[in-house]
């Protein structure tokens, strides 16, 4: 048999090596790189995420606008409420102490004839049971009377007051006689003819007094 070396030259193995440069031949080790933030992806989403929160911060802004008119109506109708709750507070103390100045007016006479009848009675009479019993019981009557009638009236804001012994007030005080009186200051009330009225310090009826006469 005849050897295949006799017939092959080496030469040819040579020319069928493959041709490849030895940077081919290495393998690399990098890492690939990605796509950085700044790119065309990361671009869009930054720039769809900023139109988000505008957007947002605008519907807030109109929340905000509209809880603060709302606020503010709210305050105005409250504010109205309270003014309004006040002026018929006012209106219906007003009614009611015209109503009660009329009543009283019309009781006035009716009271200084109460008092009358129970000064008339003399003072050593208006507990003498024993001797004098039916005026004694009378006049218990009568004070009885007058005593539960103030006292009605009382509770409705009227008084009653005769002044004596306090300076003369022309807004409290009607003089009906000046007079000097001995150890007495000028000006000063120390006779009431007809007691005074007030409602709630509203003077209805001035007390008709007399009044010392200072030095002329």
């Amino acid at each position: 048999m005849l050897r295949l070396k006799q017939f092959v030259r080496p030469s040819v193995f040579r020319c069928l090596r493959p041709q490849f440069s030895a940077g081919a031949l290495r393998y690399s080790t990098e890492t690939p790189k990605k796509p950085t933030e700044g790119g065309v992806d990361g671009s869009a989403t930054s720039a769809a995420s900023g139109s988000e929160v505008e957007v947002l911060k605008e519907q807030v802004a109109k929340k905000d606008k509209e809880i603060s008119e709302l606020k503010d109506q709210f305050l105005r109708q409250v504010a109205d409420y309270r003014n309004l709750e006040k002026r018929v507070e006012r209106e219906t103390k007003q009614a009611r102490d015209f109503a009660l100045q009329k009543l009283a007016k019309d009781l006035l006479e009716s009271l200084d004839n109460l008092e009358r009848a129970l000064e008339i009675v003399p003072e050593e009479m208006r507990n003498d049971t024993k001797n004098h019993s039916e005026l004694a019981e009378l006049y218990k009557g009568l004070s009885m009377t007058e005593e539960i009638l103030m006292k009605t009236l009382n509770k409705h804001g009227l008084k009653r007051y005769d002044g004596v012994g306090e300076h003369f007030n022309p807004n409290l005080h009607e003089a009906v006689f000046f007079v000097p009186v001995p150890d007495k200051e000028p000006n000063t009330v120390f006779h009431c003819e007809s007691k005074g009225f007030d409602l709630n310090g509203r003077v209805i009826r001035p007390a008709k007094v007399g009044v010392v006469k200072g030095p002329e």
